[in-house]
């Protein structure tokens, strides 16, 4: 194998063609020179090539035979003249594990590998407007649709606002409607700020679950930067148990229906995820419903990556009341922090509000959280606390509210160690819909 390092001289011209001789050619740096015209095509001739710099040169042009290095891992093309459109063929490099194609003049779609995903957002800044392609819009003509839609972000169009960003609805020329998340310019340079935006991308072009919101794109722009998602058209769980007109149409079927996704959903990115992703901020207003009321869970910007191999201590993220007791003393995050949140929105589906004094009774009794729970989910006792502005329910439904809320609070024990995990709960809601399914087939 061979290495070449030449960074740092003041090389200029066109890369020398003699180069390609050296087909055993495992590294090449060439950053901080004066090469200029377009990146050499020869370059794809290097099968064995891991490393490749070419970074603050003057280069103009990438050749779309460059994805015919599949050994290729680290690229590094920044701080060039490089313009037009990335090579589509590029989706081809799977190999590719880092890219920094920051401060040139590219556009159009980023290509769809791992690469990219994952890349920060200063390894993309510094570019026109670039983007992943979303449905039948390749990156420009998306970005285009998505200003002519919302005429330019008009407040006219805005369906939500948070502390990082709005949220707009926007009908696109070919009958899609999507939502976008607009991030405020005023955090855009926030290094906090940052690695949100790039774990939401991360973490949602990793999954695919039905009881997971859909990120079609996004775009690292200037002036506008936005992820655009499936549009759902109930909006947050939040909003509709804060109207009475609307919770009245979250009858009990629906709410224990929503209850299992998320289950499903929290059990998908703990246990099928690697690695494993824990939300952090599972709440009623990160969850969203679709016109048939179904759930998914949405704003993935503080998710954390655990890293299987050490501890994963980070800073204290989530919403206050859903937020498990343990990170007040300790900032070591896991998948049982997820469980606690999960437990008090499953009560706050069941009793239509934050069960809040609930959560204050059983952490302040002395007896322990199991006993406290067998007096609650007593049929006599339980009816208290459930949603008063619908009926309550009835025969087998029943029997469903009252094994969610045994569900719910053994989700949050106030210790970590004796809560269950979300494989655990997503296979009890799965034994009792085939237990429930079976005594309604014998019933028949």
């Amino acid at each position: 194998m061979v290495n070449l390092m030449l960074a740092g001289n003041k090389l200029s011209g066109r890369v020398p063609s003699e180069l390609k001789s050296l087909i055993d050619l495992a590294y090449l740096d060439l950053s901080a020179n004066e090469f200029n015209d377009s990146i050499p095509s020869f370059l794809g001739d290097f099968l064995e090539l891991h490393y490749l710099n070419l970074s603050h040169n003057k280069f103009g042009q990438i050749p779309s035979n460059i994805s015919k290095m599949q050994s290729l891992e680290i690229l590094n093309i920044s701080h060039n003249n490089l313009s037009g459109f990335i090579p589509t063929s590029m989706e081809d490099m799977h190999g590719l594990a880092y890219i920094d194609i920051s401060y040139n003049h590219l556009e159009g779609p980023i290509p769809n590998i791992k690469a990219f995903q994952t890349a920060s957002r200063e390894a993309l800044r510094g570019n026109k407007e670039i983007s992943f392609s979303i449905l039948k819009f390749d990156g420009k003509s998306m970005f285009e649709e998505i200003m002519r839609a919302t005429e330019n972000f008009d407040p006219t169009y805005c369906i939500g606002q948070g502390e990082q960003g709005s949220v707009y609805k926007a009908t696109l020329s070919n009958g899609d409607t999507v939502a976008m998340k607009k991030l405020h310019l005023l955090c855009a340079d926030d290094e906090n700020f940052q690695k949100e935006f790039v774990n939401e991308i991360r973490a949602l072009t990793e999954m695919r679950h039905r009881n997971i919101v859909k990120l079609y794109g996004f775009c690292s722009h200037r002036r506008h930067s936005f992820l655009v998602y499936e549009y759902l058209e109930k909006g947050s769980l939040a909003a509709v148990l804060s109207k009475d007109e609307e919770a009245k149409e979250l009858g009990w079927s629906k709410r224990v229906t929503i209850v299992k996704g998320v289950a499903h959903a929290l059990c998908y990115m703990h246990h099928d995820c690697l690695p494993p992703i824990v939300h952090r901020d599972i709440s009623s207003k990160n969850i969203l419903l679709n016109s048939e009321y179904g759930g998914c869970v949405s704003d993935f910007g503080t998710a954390k990556f655990l890293n299987p191999d050490s501890a994963n201590w980070t800073a204290l993220a989530g919403t206050y009341g859903y937020v498990a007791p343990e990170l007040a003393y300790t900032m070591e995050v896991n998948e049982k922090c997820d469980v606690f949140s999960f437990g008090v929105l499953a009560l706050e589906i069941v009793m239509g509000r934050h069960p809040g004094d609930l959560l204050s009774s059983l952490s302040s009794g002395s007896s322990s959280a199991s006993s406290s729970t067998a007096l609650l989910v007593h049929p006599m006792l339980v009816v208290d606390v459930l949603d008063q502005r619908i009926s309550p329910p009835t025969h087998q439904v029943t029997e469903e509210v009252l094994s969610l809320m045994k569900i719910a609070f053994a989700c949050v024990n106030s210790c970590s160690l004796f809560r269950p995990t979300m494989k655990h709960v997503s296979q009890q809601f799965e034994s009792l819909q085939r237990l429930h399914l079976s005594k309604s087939s014998d019933t028949l």
